[in-house]
């Protein structure tokens, strides 16, 4: 039987004094027979989940054998999904997201894709079980807050190669986005804090012409902060060299992230060997 790990989210919520909230036993009932269940203590809203709780589900999947189940909650699906799909590249074992715009019990979507990811029968690889399709989770877009066919998935290329043990590390890392007449004192700023960051930038990879802008850039490379460059664009990526206006992010040593998503440009900032 295969093993479900129920993480939380809404497919296994309930009514409470402020909104839904995460229910013990919920889920346990609705697959029994079907998979045996190991649960989070607590449950999680997915909006509180980080890298720890990553790590945690690599070690539980790393114990098992065959195909693994996770019920997970659907506002940070596509953050698990690119930090599963990075750490077990090589893994030869199918990993199956799932959760619910829903709960369970309430005449939604749940019953239908928690039947979908007990029983499709996919390739090695992290997916996701969601409105009737089966998407690879590697790139996995949150489109629509409210509609029950709320994920999209962007081509995402996952390495090859024998599996490796990987694992999360402690970090401060942050989403900086570049805006019209970015001010570098405001970049600078937010960099202060951080050990890496992605950058969302223009395009195929620009940013304003500051020659300021390019020395912040600079200085936070050389102090040891990486920062990874993805674009605002969901399709499309980065084409270093294209325009001139984005010399000074390369000249500065930021990392192309090509077409990685924020949340797997992110995954890639976080992941290292494990010892």
């Amino acid at each position: 039987m295969r093993l479900l790990i129920h993480t939380g989210g809404t497919i296994g919520m309930g009514p409470g004094p402020h909104g839904l909230l995460p229910a013990p036993g919920v889920v346990e009932r609705a697959v029994a027979g079907q998979a045996r269940v190991v649960a989070f203590d607590p449950l999680l809203d997915s909006a509180d989940v980080d890298f720890r709780h990553w790590n945690r589900l690599l070690d539980q999947i790393g114990e098992e054998s065959g195909p693994v189940i996770v019920t997970h909650g659907t506002d940070t699906m596509s953050w698990t999904g690119a930090a599963l799909s990075q750490a077990l590249a090589g893994w030869p074992h199918p990993v199956v997201l799932t959760g619910a715009m829903h709960p369970l019990g309430s005449g939604g979507d749940a019953e239908g894709n928690l039947a979908l990811a007990l029983s499709c029968a996919p390739g090695p690889g992290v997916w996701l079980a969601f409105a009737g399709r089966l998407l690879p989770a590697a790139g996995l877009v949150k489109s629509d807050s409210r509609r029950d066919d709320a994920f999209r998935a962007v081509a995402m290329p996952i390495p090859h190669g024998p599996f490796r043990r990987r694992r999360f590390a402690d970090r401060r890392l942050s989403v900086v986005t570049v805006v019209p007449g970015q001010s570098p004192a405001l970049l600078e700023a937010a960099l202060a804090h951080l050990e890496g960051a992605v950058l969302r930038v223009f395009g195929t990879g620009t940013v304003p012409s500051s020659p300021a802008i390019t020395a912040v850039l600079a200085a936070a490379v050389a102090r040891g902060v990486r920062l990874r460059a993805v674009s605002v664009c969901e399709n499309g990526g980065l084409v270093p060299g294209s325009y001139a206006a984005g010399q000074g992010l390369w000249a500065a040593g930021v990392e192309n992230g090509g077409a990685e998503t924020v949340e797997a440009a992110m995954a890639a900032l976080w992941l290292e060997d494990a010892p």
